[in-house]
């Protein structure tokens, strides 16, 4: 790995870079709708002539964009980058609003100690063995949602398949009852929306309070009745060992329950649209299930549905490379950029699921500390929702041209992914 993060002697010498046209347009274009439609050709322009480039993006807090794999790599684990954004309230006011606040106290905000004390109790929960134990229910739950799709007729899989899959899954794991399920992910998709005008922020801030308080009592609920789900683990430490803060509990359950369906949700999707446009390589992905598991994770590095890493902000003066990060400047990660890198990568924009040591290099699921701690349930959730769905239907086909799929066109989003996603699962 290239030195990417110059040495703290130097900084005070280091000089933002000039961005050249090309760079200057790229991220001009970066909140369009062209780009949402294919961002790689801009991550690649400032790649090539602003790899670490201030952006002026939709919530209006100037943030610098890291797309070279090195930096990248080396950002996700580097102290001075904190994740914690109580540390920067006012860039967090301004693109977040006050009632964020209640939700973020979580593991996914905080730094070493915080960070080494929340992810060591989730960790002691939250384990490999519960996670392969769920294998024989996610794939009844996998069956269930196929038998339920009609076969003979186009069908959207995103409503119907690539997210009530992990949405069950987490939720089960998490211990929220079934009929209460569905509010909850309502709820959960209104935070998801990136939007910065009153309008939004107004409907942001009324599902963020439900949310609060729906956490807020089932937490307490799963205190007086526990059961055997993650959540009731979590109030456990809580009561035992003082471990949990009242705002950690119910800050961790909200993230556990977001992060543990939207990104795999949205990743299904991802990798189906790109193994049906790809005929040669669906047939290379079908021939066994180490082929599967290969060709999955050459989409999480091909097609991320994490695009862009959550917020950090820099503790001090940052140089990387000749680009100087002023203190308290927000900075963000393109996981889409760095997995594309052709000097990391050969022929990147190329989906290749025979790519040898793709698990081990792609950034998918981040690097360092906040390494996401649910990629083993992600992996099991991805592998056996493609394994079952080809199996079952092996000449499933998009029911649109592949150039006419839509994707989301939120500006300046974290994740990756699809509108919609057609198919016919067996056409006549």
């Amino acid at each position: 790995m290239t030195q990417a993060f110059a040495s703290e002697e130097s900084e005070e010498s280091a000089e933002s870079a000039a961005m050249s046209p090309e760079a200057a347009a790229a991220a001009a274009s970066s909140c369009s709708r062209e780009f949402r439609a294919d961002p790689h050709p801009v991550y690649a322009a400032l790649r090539e002539s602003a790899p670490v480039c201030p952006m002026s993006p939709p919530h209006g807090v100037e943030t610098y964009l890291i797309t070279r794999y090195d930096d990248a790599r080396a950002a996700l684990a580097d102290p001075r980058l904190s994740k914690d954004m109580y540390g920067a309230l006012d860039a967090y006011h301004r693109i977040f609003g006050d009632s964020s606040i209640a939700l973020d106290d979580n593991m996914l905000f905080s730094d070493p100690p915080k960070h080494t004390r929340l992810r060591r109790i989730v960790g002691s929960t939250f384990t490999p063995k519960r996670v392969e134990s769920l294998r024989a229910r996610v794939q009844e739950i996998t069956d269930e949602l196929l038998d339920a799709c009609p076969t003979t007729e186009p069908v959207n899989l995103l409503p119907e398949f690539c997210f009530p899959l992990p949405l069950q899954v987490i939720c089960e794991l998490l211990g929220v009852p079934e009929h209460e399920r569905k509010q909850a992910q309502e709820w959960s998709a209104t935070v998801a929306q990136t939007g910065f005008g009153p309008e939004a922020r107004a409907k942001l801030e009324i599902a963020e309070g439900n949310l609060r308080d729906y956490l807020i009592d089932l937490c307490a609920r799963k205190r007086d009745e526990p059961d055997a789900g993650l959540l009731s683990a979590l109030v456990r430490a809580q009561d035992e060992e003082g471990a949990l803060t009242d705002h950690e509990l119910v800050s961790t359950a909200w993230v556990l329950l977001f992060a543990g369906h939207k990104s795999t949700a949205y990743q299904i999707g991802n990798a189906v649209y790109h193994l049906l446009s790809r005929p040669d390589q669906k047939e290379l992905a079908l021939r066994d299930a180490r082929a599967m598991n290969a060709a999955i994770e050459e989409i999480f590095r091909f097609e991320t549905s994490v695009e862009n890493s959550t917020f950090r902000h820099a503790k001090e003066d940052v140089v990387i490379r000749d680009t100087l990060i002023p203190k308290g400047s927000l900075v963000q990660i393109s996981i889409t950029g760095a997995n594309r890198d052709p000097e990391m990568f050969t022929a990147p924009n190329e989906l290749d699921v025979r790519r040898p040591n793709v698990q081990a290099t792609h950034l998918a699921f981040g690097y360092g500390p906040h390494y996401c701690i649910g990629a083993p349930l992600a992996r099991l959730e991805m592998q056996l929702a493609l394994g079952t769905l080809f199996a079952r239907h092996p000449r499933m086909t998009l029911a649109v041209a592949p150039e006419e799929a839509r994707w989301m066109t939120v500006p300046f989003p974290a994740f990756r992914g699809l509108a919609e996603l057609p198919v016919v699962l067996d056409p006549s």
